[in-house]
C-alpha cells in the first residue's frame, strides 16, 4: 500500500484488457415494465499497450457487475509483483497508457507518417498566410524587398480570379468547366455507392463469451423501483367513511366526531344540493368525456363561471377539472423561462409544481417574512438595472390561508411592496374562498384589496365550496388566454355536469347565509386555537396572527430536527389513531409529497367548521390532551 500523500506509481499491464463502451442496449435499472431487465453493456477485448497507468474515471455505476468482471480477467492475468500492486492500486482503474508524462518525441511516434504530414503542412500554411498579410505592410516591405515582390504576385493573383479575370468561376463555366465538376461527382457518387460496410480488422474487437455474458447476467442485481416504507407507515392505514359527510360520520364502522374533513360551512351533503345534483345525473348523466375545447363544454359549466365571476367581483371566471392542476396551469400560461417568480417557501405543493413547469426564474423568501421579500426585491432590482436587462413579467405567488402551516398571508404590508416594485400578484384562495373577507371572496378581500387589485386569483372549490375542481378569476384578457394556453383546461376532460351543479348550489348558500356562517366558523377557530394552547406537547401554528383561520395545525413542541421528522410523524399517527380509537374524535396527520421543496415539521390538522358547538370543541381538546399524555409521556 502507498502512503499518504505520495504518488502511487504505474504498474505494468499483461497481454490484454477489457474495454467498455458506454452504450447500453437496455437500461440498467429497468424500468417499470422490466424491472429485471440485464444490463448487457457493449465490452470488448482489445491488445494492452506496453505499460499501464492508473486512469482517473471508472466504468459507470450502472454496469457494476461488468466492471467486475473487467477486474477479475486482468487480475487472473498479472503475476507476482505486479498482481501485488494493481491489488493495492485497483486494477478496474488501469487502462493503456504511459506512465510517465508523454515526451513530444513518443507523441510524433504515435503520430505516425500521416499525423506528421498534416501537422508540418498545418503550421505551413499557418505560416505563408502570416508572410502574405505581413506583404500588405508598407513598412515591412521597405525593410525586407522580398516581400514587395510577393506583393505584386499576390495582385497579379487577385486580377486573374477577380470577375472577369481568366481563373474566375464564370469563365470556367463558359468553357463548358462545369461538365468536368459534374463528372467528379458523379465518381464521387459511384464510389460512395459500390463502398461496402466499415468492419473492424480481425482481432481488433473480440466479445466477450456467452460464459462470461451469462456469468454478468447471474451477478446483476435491479435497483428497487421504490424506497422501503418505515414499519409504521407501511403498516398504517386510511379510515374508511362509510356514511354521508357532516359534522358525524362513520369512520372504521365507528361513530366519530368529524374534525378532518375541510366541509368549512357544512354545505357538503345538504338536502337541496343532493336533490339538485341527482336532477343534473338524470339530464346529463355522470360525465363529460371531453375536454371543454372538444364538445365538453355543457351549460352549467357556463352558468358556473359566470356566477363564479359574479361572486369574485371580475369580469371572467375560467374553470378546471381538478384543483391540484389549477395553479400548475395558470402559471405556466403567463410565466415562461424570461421571466420572474417569487414564491413564500411555505406555498403547497401545486404551486411549486407550476413554478417549475413555467421555467421561469424561480426565487422563495422566508415564510410570511416581508423584510426577506423586500431584500429580494431590492437585490433583484439592482441586478436588472446593472445588466439593463429588459421588461420581462414579475410574480410574487401566496396563498390566502396556507394549506401547510394553516396561517395567513401579510397582504396589507405586501401590497406597498407589490406597487412600488411593479410586481403582479397572484393569490390561491383555495383555503380562504368562503371563510374570509366581507362576501366570502377570501383572503384578499379581507385584507382591503379590490377585486381589480390582484391580478390573478385561483381556488379550489374542493374546501369550502362543496364540489370539486379549481377555478382562476380576473379581467377577461387573463380568462381568455388560458383557454388557448391553460394545459389542464385544454387537455382535461371537464367538470362532470352534477358537480358544476354542486358548485352553483354551494354559492347560492354562500350568497343567502354566508355572513351568519362565516361568523360562526370564525368564531369556532378562535375558540379552538385559545382553547388548543393548553395540550401538552403540542403547539398552536400561527399563533394569534391567524386565529381566524379555520384550518390549525398543531406541530410538535419542542419541534424536533429535521433528520427526525419521521419519528415525529409515527408519534403524532399514534395520538391520531388513539384519538378515534378511544373517544371517537377523527382527526388526520399532516401529510406531505416527497416533492416539497420544504417540507414542514410534523403537525396534527385540525379542520373547523360551522355546525361545530362549544361543546365538539371542548371533546376535541380533552381527547387530544388525554392522547398526548398516554403517548408523548
Amino acid at each position: 500500500m502507498g502512503q499518504p500523500g505520495r504518488p502511487v506509481k504505474p504498474v505494468t499491464a499483461p497481454a490484454a484488457r477489457i474495454v467498455h463502451e458506454p452504450i447500453c442496449e437496455q437500461r440498467c435499472t429497468g424500468g417499470p415494465l422490466t424491472p429485471a431487465a440485464p444490463c448487457r453493456s457493449r465490452w470488448r477485448r482489445s491488445p494492452a499497450p506496453p505499460r499501464a497507468q492508473v486512469a482517473p474515471d471508472s466504468p459507470p455505476a450502472c454496469c457494476e457487475s461488468v466492471s467486475r468482471a473487467r477486474r477479475t480477467r486482468q487480475a487472473r492475468s498479472l503475476t507476482g509483483q505486479d498482481r501485488a500492486a494493481a491489488a493495492a492500486l485497483g486494477v478496474g482503474r488501469v487502462t493503456a497508457g504511459s506512465a510517465h508524462s508523454p515526451s513530444p518525441g513518443d507523441a510524433m511516434a504515435r503520430r505516425g507518417v500521416g499525423g506528421v504530414l498534416g501537422w508540418l503542412l498545418s503550421r505551413a500554411v499557418l505560416l505563408a498566410c502570416g508572410t502574405l498579410a505581413l506583404s500588405f505592410s508598407p513598412s515591412a516591405r521597405t525593410a525586407l524587398p522580398q516581400l514587395g515582390a510577393l506583393h505584386e504576385a499576390a495582385l497579379e493573383g487577385w486580377l486573374l480570379v477577380a470577375p472577369g479575370g481568366t481563373w474566375h468561376p464564370a469563365a470556367f463555366i463558359e468553357h463548358k468547366g462545369h461538365l468536368l465538376v459534374e463528372g467528379l461527382l458523379l465518381a464521387v457518387i459511384t464510389a460512395l455507392l459500390l463502398q461496402g460496410s466499415t468492419r473492424p480488422r480481425q482481432g481488433e474487437e473480440e466479445p466477450l463469451t456467452e460464459k462470461e455474458v451469462d456469468e454478468l447476467c447471474e451477478e446483476w442485481e435491479p435497483e428497487p423501483l421504490y424506497p422501503s416504507l418505515p414499519p409504521e407507515q407501511a403498516a398504517w392505514k386510511e379510515p374508511v367513511i362509510t356514511s354521508q359527510m357532516g359534522k358525524q360520520v362513520v369512520a372504521n364502522g365507528k361513530a366519530a366526531l368529524n374534525f378532518a374533513s375541510l366541509n368549512f360551512l357544512g354545505i357538503a351533503g345538504l338536502e337541496d344540493v343532493r336533490d339538485a345534483c341527482r336532477d343534473t345525473i338524470h339530464k346529463y348523466g355522470v360525465g363529460s368525456c371531453g375536454p371543454r375545447g372538444f364538445y365538453g363544454t355543457i351549460d352549467v359549466h357556463l352558468q358556473l363561471e359566470e356566477r363564479l365571476a359574479r361572486f369574485m367581483g371580475t369580469e371572467e371566471a375560467i374553470l378546471y377539472s381538478y384543483d391540484l392542476a389549477t395553479l400548475p396551469s395558470i402559471l405556466p400560461a403567463f410565466a415562461s423561462k424570461k421571466d420572474l417568480i417569487i414564491c413564500d417557501e411555505g406555498v403547497n405543493y401545486a404551486i411549486q409544481n407550476g413554478a417549475h413547469l413555467s421555467r421561469a426564474k424561480v426565487l422563495f423568501f422566508k415564510h410570511n417574512d416581508l423584510a426577506d421579500l423586500e431584500r429580494l426585491l431590492a437585490a433583484q432590482d439592482a441586478a436588472d438595472r446593472r445588466s439593463r436587462k429588459p421588461l420581462n413579467r414579475r410574480f410574487i405567488v401566496v396563498e390566502g390561508i396556507y394549506a401547510n402551516t394553516g396561517d395567513l398571508a401579510p397582504l396589507r404590508e405586501l401590497k406597498a411592496l407589490k406597487e412600488r416594485y411593479r410586481y403582479r400578484l397572484v393569490v390561491d384562495e383555495s383555503i380562504s374562498v368562503g371563510v374570509l373577507g366581507t362576501h366570502g371572496r377570501g383572503a384578499a378581500e379581507e385584507a382591503g384589496y379590490a377585486p381589480d387589485e390582484v391580478e390573478i386569483v385561483g381556488g379550489s372549490m374542493s374546501n369550502a365550496l362543496a364540489s370539486i375542481g379549481g377555478f382562476c378569476a380576473g379581467d377577461r384578457e387573463i380568462v381568455d388566454h388560458q383557454r388557448l394556453s391553460g394545459l389542464g383546461y385544454c387537455f382535461s376532460a371537464s367538470l362532470p355536469p352534477f358537480l358544476a351543479t354542486a358548485g352553483v348550489c354551494a354559492l347560492d348558500h354562500l350568497e343567502k347565509e354566508g355572513p351568519q356562517l362565516m361568523a360562526a366558523l370564525r368564531r369556532n377557530a378562535a375558540a379552538f386555537r385559545r382553547l388548543a394552547a393548553a395540550i401538552p406537547g403540542l403547539e398552536v401554528v400561527g399563533g394569534a396572527a391567524a386565529e381566524m383561520s379555520p384550518l390549525v395545525h398543531l406541530a410538535l413542541s419542542p419541534a424536533p430536527p429535521r433528520e427526525e421528522y419521521e419519528a415525529g410523524d409515527a408519534l403524532l399517527q399514534r395520538v391520531v389513531d388513539e384519538c378515534l380509537s378511544r373517544d371517537g374524535v377523527l382527526f388526520a396527520r399532516a401529510r406531505y409529497s416527497k416533492l416539497e421543496r420544504a417540507r414542514p415539521p410534523p403537525s396534527i390538522r385540525v379542520a373547523l367548521t360551522a355546525q361545530h358547538t362549544e361543546a365538539d370543541l371542548q371533546k376535541v381538546v380533552a381527547a387530544l390532551k388525554s392522547a398526548c399524555k398516554r403517548v408523548l409521556a
